[in-house]
C-alpha cells in the first residue's frame, strides 16, 4: 500500500530573533507619529498617488468601507481623513503593488515558503491568478477558473453526505458574498458554517441574547458622545479600534468619564492626540481614562460583583442609586441577584481582583451618581472559560442602573473584522434559524437543512477525525486564527481538498489538504465592474448600520474575481445551472443579491437604496425596551460563579494580545511602539516580582508550556520583558502563542477558545 505523501511544512516559520530594540512605553497615542506611520506604510506599499487617492475615499459617503475594524463611521466624517493608522495599514496591505503569480510559485515550493515568518509571507504581495497544489506536489501551479470550479464540484459531489464538507467565513467578506455563501452551503445540504465569530464575539452573542434578546450591541455611535460614564473592558482601542478614541474624546469633552478595566494600562486609554484636531496635535493630547482598574486576568466577575454589591449597599443607605422603576417594569431576577451578592465577602472579592479598594470605590461612586452608562468590551472578556458569565455580570450593572434602551446608554461589544457582524446577520451561522429557513423555502424555493452544523471547534475536530474531507475558506487565515495550531494543522492536512478564497498569501495556503486551491479575490478598495456596470457591496458596523462600499482602484489583476462572483460560479458549476436560484445572474448583478437579502433576512429592507450614503440601522429590540422574546417578556439579571483555574504553584495565567503592527493574524510590521517593543514579536510581558520568583532576568530566553489533559504544548523562544502587569499574569502576542491554547478547552455555551486565560509554565533556556 502506497504511503500518503506528506509535505514538510513549518507551522511557525524559522524561529529567530529579529533584533529587539526596547524603549519606554508611550504615554500618548496617535498624533503626528501615527500620521507619519500611516503614510509611511501606505506610500511604501501603494505609492504616493495611489495612496492619496484611496485614503481620501476610505469611509467617505460614496467611497469604500475600511477593510480593518467594524467601528462605525460618523454621520459627518472628516473629508480629509476618516480613518486611523490601523485602517491605513490595512488598506496598504490589501492594495499593495507587490504581486505573486505562477512564475513565483514555480520557483518556490510551499515547503520553502513555510520557513518564512508570517510577517515575511504577508509582505510577498497579492495573489493574481488562481493556483492549484496537486497531490504529491510541493509547488502551486496555475489553473483556469472553470477547472477550479469543476474540481470543487467534483469533490463535493463525491462526498457520501453534505456534512463531510465545511465552509468557513472570515469577517472581511461583504453582506452580498456572505449571503450567497450561506445560501449555497444550505442548498448543498449542510449547516457546517463555522466563522470567525466563533473565535471572538460568540460569547457576546450568547450572553446578550440570553439577557437582552439580541446578540448585538444596543448603542449607536452618538450614544457614546453623550454618555456620562463609559466602561472600556478587556479592550485596547488605541491599537485594535483607533477610531473609537475619537468617540471617547468627544465623550470627555462633553463631560463624560471613562473607566478602563484591563490587566494592562494601554496607551490609547492614557492620552490621545486626535490627528483631525490642530489643538490636539500641537498640545499634549487629551487624557482619556479617568480611572484605570488593572484587574487580574479573568477576575472580571469578582470585580463586577464587588461593584454591584457596593451599588446595592449604597442604594439601601441613601436611595436613588438603582433604577427600581425600570427593574419593576422590565427586568427579572433582582431579588435573587441581591441575595446572591450578599453571599460574597467584599474583601475576598477585592483581593481576587488585584485592584485597590480606593479605585473600586471611585468607580462605584461614578456609577452611583450617573445613569447614562455604556459598557464597551472586546476579546479580553470573550475568550475565557466563563466568558458568557463575564459579559452577563456587566449587563447586570447596566440593568440595575436602567442603562439600556435609552439615549447615551447600553451595550457596545466592539467587533474586530469589518463585517463580522454583517456575516452573521445575513445567514452565516452553524445553528438553525427557523424563521430564516421558512423565508428560504418561501422566497428561494429550496429546502434548507434542519440540523445544526459544526462551529469552529467542532469543525476542527471533525477534520482531525476524518469525518470531514473538504474545507472551503471565504477569506481569513484559519490555521493561525484557530486555537491549538498543531492539532488544527493535522486536521486540515487530513482533508482531500482545501480551498482558500484570499487576497494574499498566508500560512493557511501552505498547510493544506492533499489538493489545495488558492482563488484570488478583490480587495475592498478595488473597482468591481460587471458587464460595464459598477457594482457596490454592503457591510454592517458594530452598531448595526448597513451601508454601501464602492471600490475605486484598478484591480490587482484581470485574472482575479470578486467574492460574490466566485461563490456564484462555484454554485452554478455545482448545480450545473439546475437550481431554483439563478446563481450565474446573481454573481453578475449584486442588486439581485440584495433583493433576495431583503426578502429573506430579518431587518433588511430596500437595501439597494437605503444603504446609500451612510446607510440605515437594522432593528434592535433593546433600543425599544422590547424584551418579549425573553422569559416573562423581561430582560434577565444573571447569577454567575467565580472562576477557579486551579493553578499549580509554578503556573502563570497567559493572555494573548495584538501588537500595534498587526490586525488579527495579519502582521504589518515588527513594532509595538506603544508598549516600547521594536523589531521583535517573540516577547512575553511579565511582572517583575514573578521574574524574581522564577529567577528570570530581563531578556532571558524562555519556552512557554501549557499542560491540559496531560498533553504538553510548547511555544519556543521568547524574550522576557519586565512590564506593568498584575502578579501571576503574563501576556504575549498571537498567533505565536496560539500553539498553547488547547482545542478542547473553550467558553461554556459559546465554545470560544480560552485564549485570554491559558495556564502556562515558563522554562528558562538561555540569555539573549
Amino acid at each position: 500500500m502506497e504511503k500518503d505523501f506528506k509535505r514538510n511544512v513549518s507551522l511557525t516559520g524559522e524561529i529567530t530573533f529579529t533584533g529587539l530594540r526596547l524603549q519606554k512605553p508611550m504615554q500618548t497615542s496617535a498624533g503626528l507619529l501615527g500620521v507619519k506611520e500611516a503614510l509611511r506604510h501606505s506610500f511604501k506599499e501603494m505609492g504616493v498617488v495611489r495612496s492619496m487617492r484611496a485614503l481620501l475615499e476610505m469611509n467617505q459617503e460614496d467611497g469604500f468601507r475600511c477593510p480593518s475594524c467594524a467601528w462605525p463611521v460618523p454621520e459627518h466624517p472628516s473629508k480629509i481623513a476618516e480613518y486611523c493608522e490601523n485602517g491605513a495599514k490595512a488598506l496598504a496591505d490589501e492594495a499593495t503593488t507587490a504581486h505573486v503569480a505562477a512564475d513565483f510559485f514555480a520557483k518556490i515550493s510551499v515547503e520553502e515558503l513555510s520557513r518564512l515568518s508570517d510577517f515575511e509571507l504577508n509582505k510577498l504581495g497579492r495573489v493574481v491568478e488562481p493556483m492549484v497544489l496537486k497531490p504529491n506536489s510541493i509547488h502551486y501551479e496555475p489553473i483556469s477558473w472553470q477547472d477550479a470550479f469543476e474540481l470543487i464540484s467534483e469533490e463535493l459531489h463525491g462526498l457520501e453526505n453534505p456534512d463531510e464538507a465545511i465552509f468557513y467565513t472570515s469577517g472581511r467578506s461583504s453582506n452580498e458574498a456572505a449571503f450567497l455563501y450561506g445560501m449555497f452551503v444550505r442548498a448543498f445540504g449542510t449547516n457546517n458554517m463555522p466563522d470567525c465569530s466563533n473565535m471572538c464575539h460568540e460569547s457576546s452573542g450568547v450572553a446578550l441574547s440570553e439577557t437582552l434578546g439580541i446578540g448585538k450591541g444596543s448603542v449607536k455611535l452618538d450614544d457614546l458622545y453623550g454618555a456620562e460614564v463609559i466602561l472600556v473592558v478587556g479592550q485596547n482601542p488605541g491599537t485594535n479600534h483607533p477610531r473609537m478614541l475619537s468617540a471617547l474624546e468627544k465623550c470627555k469633552r462633553n463631560g463624560g468619564k471613562i473607566i478602563s478595566i484591563n490587566p494592562l494600562a494601554e496607551t490609547g486609554l492614557v492620552s490621545f492626540k486626535n490627528p483631525q484636531s490642530v489643538s490636539d496635535m500641537l498640545g499634549s493630547g487629551q487624557p482619556i481614562a479617568d480611572i484605570h482598574l488593572p484587574v487580574k486576568i479573568n477576575e472580571d466577575i469578582a470585580l463586577a460583583k464587588l461593584i454591584l454589591k457596593k451599588l446595592v449597599a449604597l442604594d439601601a443607605k441613601k436611595g436613588s442609586v438603582i433604577d427600581h422603576e425600570f427593574i419593576v417594569e422590565y427586568v427579572d431576577g433582582y431579588d435573587r441577584l441581591v441575595q446572591d451578592l450578599a453571599s460574597y465577602d467584599s474583601e475576598t472579592l477585592q483581593q481576587r481582583t488585584g485592584v485597590s479598594m480606593r479605585k473600586i470605590d471611585k468607580t462605584v461612586q461614578l456609577l452611583a451618581e450617573n445613569s447614562k452608562i455604556v459598557v464597551c468590551w472586546a476579546m479580553g472578556l470573550t475568550q475565557h472559560k466563563n466568558a458568557v458569565e463575564c459579559i452577563k455580570e456587566y449587563v447586570n450593572i447596566l440593568l440595575l442602573k436602567g442603562a439600556v434602551g435609552k439615549p447615551f446608554a447600553g451595550t457596545c461589544p466592539v467587533r474586530g473584522h469589518s463585517n463580522v457582524q454583517g456575516d452573521r446577520s445575513v445567514g452565516i451561522m452553524h445553528y438553525v434559524n427557523k424563521t430564516l429557513n421558512q423565508k428560504i423555502r418561501e422566497h428561494l424555493k429550496f429546502e434548507p437543512p434542519t440540523e445544526p452544523g459544526y462551529d469552529t471547534v467542532n469543525a476542527i475536530k471533525a477534520m482531525h477525525e476524518k469525518k470531514a474531507k473538504v474545507f472551503i475558506c471565504l477569506g481569513g487565515n484559519f490555521l493561525m486564527a484557530a486555537s491549538d495550531t498543531q492539532y488544527t494543522a493535522e486536521a486540515i492536512q487530513n482533508c482531500a481538498l482545501t480551498v482558500q478564497i484570499s487576497t494574499k498569501l498566508n500560512r493557511s495556503h501552505l498547510v493544506t489538504g492533499k489538493t489545495a486551491l488558492l482563488l484570488p479575490t478583490f480587495g475592498r478598495s478595488e473597482k468591481d465592474e460587471k458587464n460595464g456596470n459598477l457594482q457596490f457591496l454592503t457591510m454592517e458596523s458594530s452598531t448595526g448600520k448597513v451601508r454601501q462600499s464602492k471600490g475605486l482602484l484598478k484591480p490587482a489583476s484581470k485574472h482575479i474575481k470578486s467574492e460574490p462572483e466566485i461563490i456564484a460560479l462555484m454554485a452554478h458549476t455545482y448545480f450545473k445551472g439546475n437550481h431554483s436560484m439563478d446563481w450565474h445572474a446573481l454573481g453578475q448583478d449584486y442588486n439581485l443579491i440584495r433583493s433576495l437579502i431583503d426578502k429573506t433576512v430579518k431587518g433588511f429592507e430596500n437595501t439597494n437604496e437605503r444603504s446609500k450614503g451612510f446607510g440605515y440601522y437594522l432593528p434592535n429590540n433593546v433600543r425599544e425596551r422590547d424584551f418579549r422574546m425573553l422569559p416573562n417578556g423581561r430582560a434577565q439579571l444573571s447569577i454567575t460563579s467565580l472562576p477557579d483555574h486551579k493553578l499549580e504553584p509554578d503556573e502563570l495565567l497567559l493572555m494573548t494580545i495584538r501588537s500595534h503592527d498587526q490586525f488579527n493574524t495579519t502582521i504589518y510590521g515588527l513594532n509595538d511602539r506603544y508598549r516600547g517593543i521594536h523589531n521583535e514579536r517573540r516577547v512575553i510581558f511579565m511582572n517583575e516580582q514573578d521574574m524574581l520568583d522564577k529567577h528570570l532576568s530581563k531578556l532571558d530566553v524562555v519556552n512557554l508550556h501549557s499542560n491540559y489533559d496531560d498533553l504538553k504544548r510548547t511555544a519556543e523562544k521568547f524574550l522576557v520583558i519586565p512590564y506593568e502587569i498584575p502578579k501571576g499574569n503574563i501576556a504575549a502576542y498571537f498567533p505565536e502563542t496560539n500553539l498553547l491554547v488547547p482545542y478542547n478547552h473553550f467558553a461554556d455555551k459559546s465554545q470560544t477558545p480560552i485564549s485570554k486565560s491559558i495556564k502556562v509554565t515558563v522554562e528558562k533556556i538561555s540569555k539573549y
